[in-house]
């Protein structure tokens, strides 16, 4: 697999933040927006760079619109 780009890196770690500011578990947000707990964490550690449908579903679970999870 290759090395996760620059973009993918930030937006994990948004990710990551925003669930943490949150107080909720990789679960929660996994079960908020219909998908496994295994998929989500591949996606916050930077190891998958899913669809925008997917980024769509997250940013619903976190109740965050899209520009909060994108870093440009």
């Amino acid at each position: 697999m290759a090395a996760p780009d620059s973009t993918t890196r930030k937006v994990a770690k948004r990710l990551k933040a925003l669930r943490i500011d949150r107080d909720l578990t990789q679960s929660d947000v996994a079960e908020k927006a219909d998908m496994s707990t295994n998929y989500y964490a591949k996606i916050e550690r930077g190891e998958l760079r899913p669809s925008v449908d997917i980024y769509e579903r997250l940013a619903k679970a976190l109740k965050v619109t899209a520009s909060d999870i994108f870093p440009f």
